[in-house]
């Protein structure tokens, strides 16, 4: 049994092959699921898909067969040749999995390092799973660890002080091409996270929002929650604010393009359109009079971003580094733990039944039980140390499930084993609620 990751970013496919990739709703998110959830080499798996990546990260019991397979699925819902999708996925097993989890969660793995969105999306995607079915211990107990790894980067480094996002990247380019936003009339289409990023950062820098949206409630909401100033109205007039304002942000939860060529007029000035979408929002041909910038033209600001956090990059690679191998002792502790504990317990209650024999049929005086007890203490402890500390170095988890197998079946053990199995559980419980 092994963990794995199938991976498509910024850094392997350019956001056309990205558009086509993405789960952006969740019919296709439980489409995938599903599907990928059929294979029998697949015990549980979830998506994580935003506007920069799509993830598959599973816990599998045959790499080679999950890993095929799970290309296959992508392919298959996404239309895209599995050729092309087997050249370009970057595909992670086990320890190089857990690493590239945690290096995500943590931020490092995005197109703008240290921006503070993920760590929402992956929880979405973790609870996604949960709701449909697709996630069992191995999956809770990684994501567990992924997200205190982020907690730990975000406290011990200064990666994510001043938070960057696509959605302030974007913001940041309009300001350079505009010189100032001091007054600057911003459409913003659009009322979830990334619209809400925009605005927030736009409002920042001085700029006088308007926020679209197909459900003018929704609108309306983002809009009370972000200020008086801010204003909504209705996607429906798209065109006319299209056609009256220099500056529009984009950023729909929309299938295919909104801002279409047929809806632009001519005007006298200079347009500025940026489309933080996966599906892109926006498809025109090219003109002098309208600058259009996607997700991946915000390279040039990125790479500066990356230039001043590079120093906090490494010490947060160091901080993934050493939790990814704390997070593999801490699997094979898990896996040893209650078996370790089952072999003392069942030896305490034998000595215990035996020192009670003993003093019943007057070997011991009832008098010097206690330092009897002690005694045989000591004698189980140090019986049981070998075999113990054997369990625990078992570099393989199959290894470790064959010896608890063998130690249940000899030492008859199976009862008292699973009530601490339960028991670990329940904390492991505990600490899922806290996701």
């Amino acid at each position: 049994m092994s963990y794995m990751s199938v991976s498509f970013t910024h850094k392997n496919t350019d956001i056309f092959l990205r558009e086509k990739l993405s789960f952006s709703n969740e019919v296709k998110k439980r489409e995938i699921l599903r599907l990928i959830g059929s294979n029998s080499a697949i015990k549980e798996c979830f998506v994580l898909s935003t506007c920069n990546r799509v993830e598959i990260f599973a816990f599998v019991d045959n790499f080679e067969v999950a890993s095929k397979f799970v290309v296959q699925a992508i392919s298959k819902v996404s239309g895209v040749e599995f050729d092309e999708l087997e050249s370009r996925a970057d595909i992670y097993e086990d320890y190089g999995a857990i690493h590239h989890l945690f290096s995500v969660a943590a931020s490092l793995d995005s197109l703008v390092v240290g921006e503070t969105q993920i760590v929402g999306q992956l929880k979405d995607a973790y609870k996604f799973a949960l709701e449909n079915g697709n996630l069992g211990d191995e999956i809770k107990k990684a994501i567990a660890k992924a997200l205190k790894c982020a907690a730990e980067i975000r406290n011990k480094t200064e990666i994510s002080k001043n938070p960057i996002s696509v959605s302030s990247v974007a913001v940041s380019m309009a300001k350079e091409k505009l010189g100032s936003l001091e007054n600057v009339e911003a459409v913003v289409i659009g009322a979830g996270e990334m619209s809400e990023l925009a605005c927030k950062h736009l409002l920042t820098h001085g700029a006088k929002v308007t926020i679209l949206n197909r459900n003018l409630q929704n609108a309306k909401n983002l809009a009370c929650n972000l200020g008086d100033e801010v204003k909504f109205d209705s996607l429906e007039k798209l065109k006319s604010y299209i056609n009256k304002f220099s500056l529009i942000f984009s950023a729909t939860g929309a299938t295919g393009a909104i801002i279409t060529d047929d809806l632009i007029e001519s005007v006298d000035f200079k347009r500025y359109f940026f489309d933080i979408a996966v599906p892109r929002d926006i498809e025109l041909s090219d003109s002098d009079d309208i600058e259009v910038y996607a997700v991946d033209d915000l390279e040039d600001i990125v790479k500066r971003n990356l230039i001043l956090r590079e120093e906090q990059a490494r010490i947060a690679y160091g901080i993934v580094g050493s939790s990814t191998s704390e997070f593999f002792k801490e699997i094979k502790t898990q896996a040893c733990t209650p078996i370790v504990k089952a072999l003392r317990q069942r030896a305490r209650e034998v000595s215990a039944n035996e020192l009670d024999k003993a003093i019943k049929k007057g070997y011991l005086k009832n008098s010097d039980k206690e330092e009897a007890r002690k005694l045989i203490h000591q004698v189980f402890k140090a019986f049981l140390h070998t075999p113990s500390v054997n369990l625990k170095n078992l570099d393989d988890k199959n290894e470790i499930d064959s010896a608890t197998s063998a130690v249940l079946d000899i030492f008859g053990l199976n009862e008292i084993y699973e009530s601490f199995v339960k028991e670990d559980k329940t904390k492991e419980t505990e600490l899922e609620n806290e996701i």
